[in-house]
């Protein structure tokens, strides 16, 4: 199996000169992304940058990410300014979702043995985000958290697991705070 193949299915793996190269050209698509350019080349890149998107989609300046690949995203997408998702596994975000700004969302993980962690092994987990999400800004969601549909996420708040459709979270780590 490559170290590819082995990213993608959240094992172990190793990056090599083909992820280097896949993710030097996702760094290039978001270095332009930060520059002073037409709404209609930032769709362009998101199309060209992103595993799959709606019609509508927005990326700000300061939008960065490994791949781009693994992150699907629906329609009606803002992501607001300086967002990070490092996407080694698949990044899944649904309908009407909003992103606000510094927020990162990471499906990317490291061993907690320290003799593997600094072997250079690492690993990721599948990031689920249902329609109708609103991220508040400088959120982190964690690797392996699912989202239901109307999710607030409120400022701020750190997701280190997940939670269901139709409430409010916020703090660290995050908790219910309110059912919609």
């Amino acid at each position: 199996m490559t170290e590819k193949e082995k990213m993608l299915k959240g094992e172990l793996y190793r990056v090599d000169g083909e992820l280097s190269a896949e993710g030097e050209r996702a760094h290039a698509l978001c270095r332009e992304l930060g520059g002073d350019i037409a709404p209609s080349r930032r769709a362009e890149i998101a199309r060209e940058l992103l595993g799959k998107c709606g019609k509508t989609v927005c990326l700000t300046q300061g939008f960065y990410c490994d791949y781009g690949y693994n992150i699907e995203v629906g329609e009606n997408f803002y992501c607001n300014y300086g967002v990070c998702i490092l996407d080694v596994c698949k990044v899944k975000i649904g309908d009407n979702c909003l992103i606000g700004p510094q927020v990162g969302i990471y499906a990317a993980a490291h061993p907690l043995e320290r003799d593997i962690r600094v072997s250079g092994l690492e690993y990721g987990k599948p990031v689920v985000i249902g329609n109708d999400c609103w991220i508040g800004g400088g959120a982190i969601i964690n690797p392996g958290v699912t989202l239901g549909d109307n999710v607030v996420v409120g400022s701020g708040a750190v997701v280190t697991k997940s939670f269901p459709s139709n409430v409010v979270i916020a703090g660290n780590p995050a908790r219910i705070i309110r059912k919609l």
